[in-house]
C-alpha cells in the first residue's frame, strides 16, 4: 500500500530515471537547432572534429601506455614484467575513464549531428538485403532518451515498433569516435546484415566505416576488416566463436578481433538470458568410438521403454478400480507411480483433467513418502523413474535385472578406490603385478562407466526428448529446435553424448564423439567488454539477473504514443482438445470479419495440429515453424493483412514489425445470438499456451499494438499444458473444482491468472539457478582460461617478452625435476644425483659434469642451494647456446614451441574438466558441495597442467634442432604396427615379433609443406574437423599433418593402454 502511494506521488523508479535525462535531451535538441545551419561539408566534418578532441584529451595517457608496453616487450626479468603489467592495467583504466569523460562532454553535439544527418537523408533510397528501402527516420525525443541510456550502460526496454534499430545509431556513433571499435550484437544473421546495410547508410554519410562479420568466413582477411571498421555488426555466436578461434591461431595476423571496448546487444534478453544456458564450444574429434555403443544399446533401452509403458498402463487401470471402490490411498500410490514412470501418458493426463481432486490425492501420497524418505522403495515397481521438473531420469534395480538377467553386476559400477586399496595392500603381489592389477581395474571401471553413461543418455532421449518439440529430423539429421525462438539451431549439438543418443533413437547416422578444444559461456564473453548496453521489448521481469550477473540496470523507456492494445484475461479449459476447438472457433470468427490473426505456439507439434484443424475448416493460413522457416520474412510481412491467419512458434518476428494492412485498424461489429457485438481492430494475438517465461509471453503480446495501433491479445490454456501440469495444476485445478467447471466449459478469473503467473515465476527462478550454476562452474575455468590465453598472447607476440616467459617456465620446470630427484629439505645422501644427471643429459642435452656418472662416483656439491644454482646456470648457458645457434629463427622457434605445448596441454585439461564436471554431482550424495569439490579438484588439475606445460616447453626447447633444407616428399607414412614401434619403441609388456626393442628415434625430416615447423619439427595443433556447437561445421581444407597423440588416447604401439600410461609416461 505504502509503495503504491509513493509511486503515485513520485512515479516509478524507471520514470524518475527517465526524468533525470530530460535536461540532456533538451540540450541535444538545442544543439540540433544549431547544427541545422551547417553546410553539408561542415556537417560531415563534425566526425573529424570530435576525433581530434578525443585524441587531444587522451594523448598523454596513450603516450605513457606505449612506453610501458615497449618496456615490457624488452624486459627479460619476470618480476619487472609483472610490475609493468600492473602499471599497464592501471593506465588502461585511466585511458578508459579519460575517453568516457570527453565522450560525455561531446554527447549533446554528437547526438544532434546524428539527428541532423538522419533528417537530411529522408527520401534517399538504400539497397537493403536485395530490397530498395526509402529512408524515413529521424530520432524523436524518447529515442534520444534510449540512446542516452545505452551510452550510460543501461538495458533499455523499448516496446515493439519504437525504433530500437535507429536508437542504437546514436551511442554507436559516439563511442566509435574513440577509434577502438564498437559492436552491435544481434540474434540472427539476417538482422545483422539488414541493420548493417540499413543503418550503414547513416554512418557512411558521417564518415564512419561499417562491417558485418556474418557476411564473411571465419579467419579471413575480410572478417578481420569487418572488425577493423568503426562499427561492427554480427551475431552473438560469431563474436564469441571468433574470440575462441583467435586463441587457437598460430600467428598474430590470423587473429581477427581487436579487443572488447563497447557493445550494444539487440534483443538482449534473448542473448544474455535465453542463450546463457548453453556455453559456446569449439570441439574436435576424439579417439574413442562411443557412437557404436549408442547403436548397440539402443534396442535394449527401446525395449525398456515399451515395457515401462505396459507397467504404467496397468498402474492406471489399478488406480481406476481403486477410485471406483473409494480407496483413494491405493489410487494415489498407483497414480504417483504412473506419474513418476510416464508423466505425459495421455490416459493419466485425462484422469487428472477430469477429476482435479486426484492431483491432491497424489500430492498427499508423494509428500508422505518423501517425508519418510521412502520414495525410492515405491519406485522399485518401475523400470525407471522420471523427474520432469529436474529434467532427469534414473534406472531402478528391476531395470538392471531386465537388461542383464544372468549377470546383475554387469551394470553395477564398483568402488574403484576401495578395489585399488585391496590391490595395494596385497602382500603376495609384486610391484609389476600390482600395477597390472590396478590398470585392469581402471579399464573395467572405465568400461562399465561408459556403458552406464550410454544407457542413461539413451534413456533420457526416450523419456525426456520428444520429436517435433525439442528437435526435428530433417535430411537424416537431428536438428535441435530453440525453445525460445522455435528456430532450428543448425550445426549445434547437445553435449555429453545426448545428441548421439537421440540420433540412435531416431535411427539416423550416429556421429562420432567430440571433445572440447575451446569453450566460454555467453556470460563470461560479454563480461569482457569495458562497457555494455542492451535493447529489448521485455527486460523488466529479468532485471534482477541483469544486475546480478552483468551489473546492468534496466531503464524502461516510455512509448512515443500510448499503447491501446487490449490484453485480455486468460481462458482456461480442462483438456487440450477443448482448448484447440475454442482456438479454431475464435480464429474462424475473427477471419470472417476480416481481422488478421497471429497464433503463437510453443512447439512444432502444436502448430501442425492447429494447421490440420484449420485445413479441415477450409480456412487459408500460413505456418511458420522450424520446419517451414525459409519463408519467414515473407510470412511476417503479410501477417497484418486483412483476414490473414498465421500460426507461428515463438520465432515470429523478433526484430521485425508486423505492419497492418489497409482498413485493419477499424473496429469490427457482428451479430451473435441476436446481440450486436463490437471488437477492436488491428492484429489479434492468440497464445495457445503460456511459456515457462513471462518474458516470452510479453514478446508475443508485443507483436500487436505497435506505435499506438489497436489490437488484442488472449491466451487459451488447459490443465494438460506442461506449465500447468508441472508447476501449478494442483492449485489451479482446486480453484476450477470449486467453481464447478464442467467438460467444455471455460474459466476466466483473475485468481487463476495470478496462479499461472506464480507458476511462471517458479520456473523462471529454477532456470535462473541453472544459469547461475553454469556460470559458477565456468568462473573456475574462466580464471584458468585467462592465464592460458595470456600465455598464448605472449607466444604470439614473441620478442624479448616471450624469451623471458620461456626462461621462467624452464626455471620452474627444472625446479620440478630437482624436486623429483633431490627434494629440497632432504639430506644429500637421499638424493639420486646419478638419475638427475641422466635426465639432464639424455632428456634435455644439458651438460652436468659435476654430477656423478655412477653410484660409486662422488660430487663436490654439498647443499641444495648449490645444486640448484649449478643446474640453473648449466641450463641457462645451454639455452643461450641454443638460441645463438637458431639466430634469426629464434622468435619463430619459441613461438611454435610455446603454442604447440599450450594447445596440447589445454586440450587435455579441458577433456579432464569435462569428465570431472560430468561426475562431480555425485559428491552431493556424500554430503559435500559439488561446486566446492569441483573448485578444489579443478585447481589441483590446473597446477598439474602448468607443471606439465613447463616440462614440455623445457624439453622441446633443449631438444629442438634446425631441420635440413627442404627435400623431396618422403614416401607415404606406414601405419602398420611395426612402423609405430619404430618410432616409439615397444610398450612395456607388449608382445613384439619384429625384433629386439629399439630406442626411440627422431621422426624423419619433414618439409614445411607437411604442416611442420622446419626449425623445430613441432607440428601445429591440428584444427581439422574442428566444429562449434552453434554453427555448421566448415569443410576442412586438405593438408598433411603429423598426428599428435592426446594423453588420454590409446597408445599407437598397440598395447591397449592409454598413451600417458605407456609411451607417454615421460612425454
Amino acid at each position: 500500500m505504502f509503495k503504491s502511494v509513493i509511486k503515485t506521488i513520485f512515479g516509478s523508479r524507471h520514470e524518475r530515471e527517465v526524468r533525470k535525462l530530460y535536461p540532456l535531451i533538451e540540450e541535444i535538441n538545442q544543439e540540433w537547432e544549431r547544427v541545422q545551419s551547417l553546410s553539408e561539408e561542415e556537417l560531415k566534418g563534425q566526425t573529424e572534429k570530435f576525433r581530434a578532441l578525443i585524441r587531444e584529451h587522451t594523448a598523454e595517457v596513450e603516450a605513457e601506455l606505449a612506453e610501458l608496453r615497449e618496456a615490457k616487450r624488452q624486459s627479460e626479468d619476470a618480476a619487472e614484467r609483472e610490475t609493468l603489467t600492473d602499471q599497464i592495467s592501471a593506465l588502461e583504466k585511466d585511458l578508459y575513464q579519460a575517453t568516457q569523460d570527453i565522450l560525455n562532454e561531446i554527447l549533446p553535439e554528437a547526438y544532434a549531428t546524428v539527428k541532423e544527418a538522419a533528417r537530411r537523408l529522408v527520401g534517399t533510397e538504400i539497397d537493403v538485403t536485395g530490397q530498395t528501402l526509402r529512408w524515413d527516420m529521424v530520432p524523436y525525443d524518447v529515442q534520444l532518451v534510449g540512446g542516452a541510456s545505452l551510452h550510460q550502460g543501461y538495458v533499455a526496454e523499448m516496446a515493439t515498433g519504437e525504433g530500437k534499430t535507429l536508437v542504437a545509431t546514436l551511442p554507436l556513433y559516439l563511442n566509435a569516435l574513440a577509434g577502438r571499435g564498437t559492436h552491435l550484437v544481434t540474434v540472427n544473421s539476417y538482422l545483422a546484415q539488414r541493420d548493417s546495410e540499413w543503418m550503414g547508410h547513416l554512418y557512411r554519410y558521417l564518415g564512419l566505416t561499417v562491417g558485418c562479420i556474418d557476411l564473411h568466413e571465419p579467419g579471413t582477411p575480410e572478417r578481420r576488416d569487418a572488425y577493423l571498421a568503426d562499427i561492427t555488426y554480427g551475431t552473438n555466436n560469431e563474436f564469441g566463436f571468433d574470440y575462441l578461434r583467435d586463441n587457437m591461431v598460430h600467428t598474430l595476423e590470423q587473429r581477427v578481433q581487436r579487443g572488447h571496448y563497447f557493445a550494444i546487444i539487440d534483443e538482449v534478453d534473448s542473448v544474455l538470458i535465453d542463450e546463457a544456458r548453453t556455453p559456446l564450444i569449439i570441439s574436435g574429434p576424439v579417439g574413442s568410438e562411443t557412437n557404436m555403443a549408442y547403436a548397440r544399446y539402443n534396442p535394449t533401452v527401446s525395449d525398456l521403454f515399451r515395457r515401462q509403458h505396459r507397467i504404467v498402463s496397468e498402474l492406471i487401470g489399478n488406480a481406476e478400480r481403486a477410485v471406483a471402490e473409494g480407496d483413494m490411498t491405493t489410487a494415489g500410490e498407483n497414480l504417483l507411480l504412473a506419474k513418476r514412470g510416464m508423466p505425459r501418458n495421455k490416459k493419466l493426463m485425462k484422469m487428472f483433467a477430469d477429476d482435479p481432486g486426484l492431483q491432491k490425492a497424489v500430492g498427499k501420497v508423494e509428500a508422505a513418502y518423501m517425508r519418510e524418505k521412502r520414495l525410492h522403495e515405491l519406485e522399485e515397481g518401475l523400470l525407471f523413474a522420471m523427474d520432469e521438473k529436474g529434467h532427469n531420469v534414473h534406472l531402478t534395480d528391476q531395470a538392471l535385472d531386465v537388461m542383464a538377467p544372468d549377470d546383475h553386476d554387469a551394470f553395477i559400477i564398483p568402488d574403484i578406490s576401495e578395489e585399488i586399496a585391496h590391490v595395494d595392500e596385497d602382500p603376495d603381489l609384486s610391484i609389476d603385478e600390482k600395477r597390472a592389477g590396478k590398470e585392469e581395474l581402471e579399464r573395467a571401471y572405465a568400461e562399465k562407466s561408459e556403458k552406464m553413461h550410454v544407457i542413461h543418455q539413451l534413456l533420457k532421449a526416450y523419456a525426456l526428448f520428444n520429436k517435433d518439440e525439442q528437435y526435428v529430423v530433417q535430411d537424416g539429421q537431428v536438428m535441435i529446435v530453440d525453445e525460445f525462438t522455435g528456430r532450428m539451431m543448425a550445426g549445434r549439438r547437445w553435449s555429453d553424448g545426448l545428441h548421439q543418443a537421440v540420433e540412435a533413437k531416431e535411427g539416423v547416422t550416429v556421429k562420432g564423439e567430440t571433445q572440447t578444444l575451446a569453450t566460454i559461456t555467453i556470460q563470461n564473453y560479454f563480461r569482457m567488454y569495458d562497457k555494455l548496453g542492451g535493447m529489448t521489448g521485455t527486460a523488466e521481469t529479468e532485471e534482477g539477473e541483469f544486475q546480478q550477473i552483468y551489473n546492468l540496470n534496466v531503464m524502461v523507456i516510455p512509448t512515443n504514443r500510448p499503447i491501446v492494445r487490449d490484453d485480455r484475461e486468460d481462458l482456461i479449459f480442462k483438456t487440450k482438445r477443448e482448448k484447440y476447438n475454442a482456438i479454431i472457433g475464435e480464429i474462424e470468427r475473427l477471419n470472417k470479419v476480416g481481422l488478421p490473426v497471429l497464433v503463437g505456439t510453443v512447439n512444432v507439434d502444436v502448430s501442425e495440429t492447429l494447421s490440420r484443424m484449420l485445413k479441415r475448416r477450409g480456412i487459408p493460413h500460413e505456418v511458420l515453424n522450424a520446419k517451414y522457416h525459409g519463408r519467414e520474412a515473407q510470412i511476417v510481412a503479410s501477417a497484418g493483412q486483412p483476414g490473414a491467419v498465421t500460426i507461428a512458434t515463438n520465432m515470429a518476428g523478433r526484430g521485425t514489425d508486423i505492419k497492418l494492412g489497409e482498413g485493419v485498424k477499424e473496429e469490427r461489429s457482428w451479430e451473435e445470438d441476436g446481440n450486436s457485438l463490437v471488437d477492436a481492430g488491428g492484429l489479434h494475438i492468440i497464445g495457445s499456451e503460456r511459456h515457462e517465461s513471462r518474458r516470452i509471453d510479453r514478446q508475443l503480446r508485443g507483436r500487436a499494438g505497435r506505435q499506438g495501433d489497436p489490437g488484442a491479445t488472449q491466451f487459451f490454456l488447459s490443465l494438460e499444458d506442461d506449465l500447468m501440469r508441472l508447476f501449478g495444476s494442483d492449485r489451479i485445478a482446486s480453484v476450477m473444482d470449486k467453481m464447478g467447471a464442467e467438460e467444455g466449459e471455460v474459466i476466466t478469473h483473475a485468481l487463476v491468472t495470478r496462479q499461472i503467473g506464480k507458476a511462471q515465476q517458479r520456473v523462471e527462478m529454477q532456470n535462473f539457478e541453472a544459469r547461475k550454476r553454469l556460470l559458477d562452474y565456468d568462473d573456475v575455468m574462466n580464471q584458468q582460461r585467462e592465464v592460458i590465453y595470456d600465455l598464448r598472447t605472449f607466444a604470439l607476440e614473441g620478442g624479448e617478452d616471450l624469451k623471458g616467459e620461456v626462461w621462467e617456465m624452464i626455471e620452474k620446470g627444472l625446479d620440478g625435476v630437482l624436486d623429483e630427484y633431490a627434494p629440497e629439505g632432504t639430506h644429500a645422501e637421499e638424493w639420486d644425483l646419478v638419475a638427475l644427471r641422466q635426465r639432464l643429459v639424455v632428456d634435455l642435452f644439458v651438460p652436468a659434469e659435476r654430477l656423478p656418472e655412477t653410484v660409486e662416483s662422488e660430487t663436490d656439491i654439498e647443499s641444495y642451494d648449490e645444486l640448484r644454482e649449478y643446474v640453473i646456470e648449466q641450463a641457462r648457458g645451454q639455452l643461450h647456446v641454443k638460441l645463438a645457434h637458431f639466430g634469426p629463427h629464434t622468435s619463430d622457434l619459441l613461438r611454435w614451441i610455446a603454442l604447440s605445448s599450450i594447445d596440447e596441454k589445454w586440450k587435455d585439461h579441458l577433456y579432464d574438466l569435462d569428465h570431472l564436471k560430468a561426475s562431480i554431482g555425485f559428491r552431493g550424495w556424500g554430503q559435500k558441495d559439488p561446486l566446492v569439490e569441483y573448485k578444489k579438484e579443478a585447481y589441483d588439475m590446473f597446477v598439474d597442467l602448468m607443471r606439465d606445460l613447463q616440462l614440455s616447453v623445457m624439453k622441446l626447447v633443449f631438444r629442438a634442432q634446425l631441420a635440413p633444407p627442404p627435400m623431396p616428399a618422403p614416401p607415404p607414412m606406414r601405419t602398420s604396427r611395426g612402423a609405430v614401434n619404430e618410432a616409439f619403441g615397444p610398450a612395456p609388456g607388449a608382445d613384439i615379433s619384429t625384433g629386439p626393442a629399439q630406442r626411440p628415434v627422431p621422426a624423419a625430416p619433414v618439409t614445411p609443406a607437411a604442416g611442420i615447423n622446419p626449425m623445430t619439427r613441432v607440428a601445429p595443433p591440428a584444427q581439422q574437423g574442428v566444429v562449434t556447437n552453434r554453427e555448421e561445421p566448415r569443410r576442412p581444407q586438405p593438408t598433411t599433418v603429423v598426428q599428435e597423440i592426446g594423453r588420454n588416447e590409446p597408445c599407437p604401439c598397440g598395447s591397449g593402454k592409454k598413451y600417458k600410461k605407456c609411451h607417454g609416461v615421460n612425454a
